[in-house]
């Protein structure tokens, strides 16, 4: 889902990290806000008051957002849920869960707490406007402060609609599911109705760029490629899971895969390897046993005269959990690390012995075969 991010701190034990793509999102509010709505509303201001207002705008989201997430985190957590952290990017935020509900009522607690939590910080914030609007505090704090109540308002109704992946729609689901004890229906009808919603914005965000409103209707159009896309995509990964689970790395690991020889100089591995197999990274072989990981990063910080007389073995380092797995782990496991950290590719490593590549492209090929046969168990 998302792109290059950047971790800022930790809180209650979660990772708040922030998709460089939230930079953008950041910019435009700022600007908007700046330039549209605070002039608008709060007129004969200084041009500073306005971007000051507009930079505390968008940093009041970004909390709102944060501690929408962070009650989908603590709640998550609660039922045993391993969370990644929360991730803010260009259309709002996530909590990153490792798993799936472990019930139906796990769901709708999970998914309902977001909603509640963006009410009540709006209610508050309404409380707060309503006493600065009777005391000598600045206009510029009164602006801000309103604009953020009724933002976080809208946050609230706007995840409530029925729609996954929306929290309205993890609400819907975890109502179908209780009612056919069935995960994988319930996430069907409700990605469907996700994937309407998004159809719907799309075709709504069409009609105002042609009636005139080309930024309104651009964010509308974006916004529903995003919920369509997500909605599908949160099927296709719960059936992934359901296939996968039962199966394990060596099931679809490749035996006898290739690796090269630890004093080969740069200048040969990227002429006879990288250039001929295009892979991003290879096992590093000495004595039969592996000695650590090269990739095409690795090399691409040496310095290119130097690539004739450096070989693999000062560049190499070990292999980590995010590049290798044991062929007894679950099948799942290598599509949630592939998933995680960006990596097609995961070295099968049974003690210091490569035993076998499994990749995404072979797994792929597997699920897609058992979908079109419709081999996919129901519950």
């Amino acid at each position: 889902m998302f792109g290059r991010s950047v971790t800022l701190f930790k809180l209650l034990g979660f990772q708040i990290k922030v998709d460089l793509s939230w930079l953008i999102l950041a910019a435009l509010i700022t600007w908007s806000l700046a330039s549209g709505l605070f002039p608008e509303y709060y007129d004969n201001l200084p041009s500073s008051s306005y971007w000051i207002m507009g930079a505390a705008g968008a940093l009041g989201l970004f909390l709102s957002i944060v501690l929408h997430e962070l009650a989908h985190s603590l709640v998550a957590r609660n039922y045993g849920i391993n969370m990644r952290g929360i991730t803010l990017f260009i259309f709002g935020g996530v909590a990153e869960m490792e798993n799936d509900p472990p019930s139906p009522r796990a769901e709708f607690f999970m998914a309902i707490v977001g909603p509640l939590s963006s009410a009540a910080i709006s209610i508050s914030l309404f409380i707060v406007a309503f006493w600065a609007q009777h005391t000598g505090l600045p206009v510029e704090f009164k602006g801000v402060v309103n604009y953020l109540a009724w933002l976080n308002m809208i946050l609230a109704v706007f995840n409530l609609v029925p729609a996954f992946p929306l929290d309205g729609g993890r609400v819907l689901r975890s109502f179908l599911w209780k009612w056919k004890n069935n995960l994988r229906w319930a996430t069907s009808i409700a990605s469907r109705v996700g994937s309407g919603l998004g159809m719907a914005l799309i075709i709504a965000g069409i009609i105002l760029i042609f009636m005139g409103n080309f930024v309104g209707g651009l964010w509308w159009f974006m916004i529903g490629l995003f919920i369509r896309s997500a909605a599908q995509r949160a099927y296709q990964q719960l059936l992934a899971r359901g296939i996968f689970q039962s199966k394990k790395v060596k099931d679809f690991m490749v035996k006898d895969p290739l690796t090269v020889p630890r004093t080969l100089s740069l200048q040969e591995f990227v002429d006879d390897y990288v250039y001929k197999h295009n892979y991003q990274m290879y096992p590093v072989l000495s004595f039969g046993k592996l000695a650590g990981c090269v990739s095409v990063n690795n090399v691409a910080s040496i310095p290119r005269d130097e690539w004739p007389t450096q070989t693999l073995s000062t560049i190499l380092t070990p292999c980590s959990s995010e590049t290798s797995i044991s062929p007894e782990e679950d099948a799942d496991q290598a599509l949630e690390i592939m998933n995680r950290t960006g990596n097609s590719r995961l070295m099968v490593v049974d003690g210091d012995k490569l035993v076998g590549i499994i990749t995404l492209k072979d797994m792929l090929k597997y699920l897609s075969l058992k979908i079109e046969l419709n081999d996919v168990e129901t519950k």
